[in-house]
């Protein structure tokens, strides 16, 4: 059953380490069961109830699934592997569009809004028992929400959108709750549900969102929450319509209890409004992060959501980080009040750059997808071999399977920095890669 590793240890942490550290070093492999509770116990000399211990913390840390007399086994991706592995060395003179970076052409200097910011934290000094949240900020994103229909509700500022999802998460579901998650979907988060000790369950994707006839079945199989992204959607581009807004919201009627989170991915890089689904439920939460505008190290996302939820992240991230630094969150509002980021002109730039890759792709007969922000999605019908075929021809892109459950094959080109000399030739490779024939949905 475990080939040549053995288990060890006496206690419960002991046996769980064991376990997780063969998981990572590739001593057991995804899919592979684990001994039933007592046989294990017999053989290590401990108690049933130390194992059942180190097999539910394990179940928890998203390692191990448990399904029912069929036993325990190490999850198919467990949480312990994670997506960011499933890439691609970018060799020397290969083109990477795989990276999912924004264009550093279009980020913002942020020199000079530090150093205003570091000026003001000398002149009054942010000390331990004041507000986490700086009020200027905070004024300044519940306008923004305001004027995109989001329901009032108080504002917390987190270390960027996965670490304000995490805490939303936590402050409402127990280890072994469902989730519902969008398939294809942004790697990392289908990473950390299950390290959160939650399961995923798959929602398909079209170019206006989650298909809401996947949003009610899961919901209906059980699923507790729900997330969302409303804007540029990672991988495939989608952006939440009008339309499939007003059909989400109805599904969730049906659910008032449903956890519902939103991250808006797209805000201040796209032209496309703005559709929350945020108030149809009973608790709910919508992040906005400033990596995409203003750069992946800017590690700030402003939170928002119902009283309950809001004030649960808050009391917890009291008792870890405290809060993030006000002199970050002072450069941001420097940044916004000075104009740091026109929206537009960057909406605008990588709108070329995705049109052009998908129109010149039509040319030839492949079928991409990208309605909004810096990535296109091409549904391909042998993903390794895509991938492999591009790189020999100078081009790095992202395997599919970084982004997916169950939806068919793929690959994600990041466009964000892609020159206009670049779209024709990488539009003769990927036609190259994935003939002679190429999937025509996505969903």
């Amino acid at each position: 059953m475990l080939g040549e590793y053995r288990i060890s240890g006496r206690r419960a942490a002991e046996i769980s380490a064991s376990v997780e550290e063969a998981v990572a070093s590739g001593g057991l492999e995804p899919g592979q069961l684990l001994p039933p509770m007592r046989e294990l116990a017999a053989r290590l000399g401990v108690n049933p109830n130390t194992v059942a211990a180190a097999y539910r913390t394990l179940r928890e840390r998203g390692v191990i699934e448990t399904d029912g007399r069929r036993g325990s086994r190490v999850r198919a991706r467990p949480a312990t592997t994670g997506r960011e592995y499933i890439r691609v060395e970018v060799p020397e003179g290969v083109r990477d569009v795989a990276a999912g970076n924004p264009d550093p052409a279009l980020l913002p200097p942020l020199a000079a809004a530090f150093a205003a910011a570091a000026g003001q934290g000398d002149r009054q000094p942010v000390l331990y028992g004041e507000a986490a949240v700086e009020p200027e900020l905070e004024r300044i994103a519940r306008v923004d929400l305001d004027a995109d229909g989001v329901p009032d509700g108080p504002v917390a500022v987190t270390s960027g959108s996965l670490d304000a999802i995490e805490r939303v998460l936590a402050a409402h579901l127990k280890p072994g709750d469902a989730v519902a998650v969008e398939d294809p979907g942004w790697g990392s988060l289908l990473d950390l549900v299950p390290a959160l000790g939650l399961r995923t369950v798959p929602v398909g994707v079209d170019g206006d969102g989650p298909l809401p006839d996947g949003v009610r079945a899961a919901l209906a199989a059980g699923a507790r929450a729900l997330i969302v992204t409303d804007r540029a959607q990672n991988p495939t581009g989608a952006a939440v319509t009008a339309t499939r807004a007003r059909a989400l919201r109805s599904v969730l009627r049906q659910h008032p209890e449903t956890l519902l989170v939103e991250d808006d991915h797209g805000h201040r890089i796209v032209d496309l409004p703005l559709h929350p689904l945020a108030g149809t439920t009973r608790h709910w939460a919508l992040v906005r992060s400033a990596a995409k505008a203003y750069g992946p190290d800017l590690r700030l996302a402003v939170l928002t959501g119902d009283a309950v939820t809001v004030d649960r992240v808050r009391g917890r991230q009291q008792l870890g980080p405290g809060w993030v630094s006000r002199i970050v969150q002072r450069a941001v509002v420097r940044l916004w009040t000075d104009g740091a980021v026109d929206a537009r002109a960057v909406a605008a730039a990588y709108g070329r750059r995705r049109d052009a890759l998908i129109g010149a792709l039509a040319d030839r007969g492949v079928a991409a997808h990208g309605r909004s922000g810096m990535n296109v999605w091409i549904p391909v019908p042998d993903e390794t071999g895509a991938v492999a075929r591009l790189l020999h021809a100078g081009w790095a892109v992202a395997p599919g399977a970084r982004f997916r459950m169950s939806a068919p094959p793929g690959i994600r080109v990041t466009v964000s920095a892609l020159t206009e000399a670049e779209t024709e030739p990488l539009a003769d490779a990927i036609a190259a890669a994935v003939a002679p024939g190429t999937a025509r949905g996505h969903v």
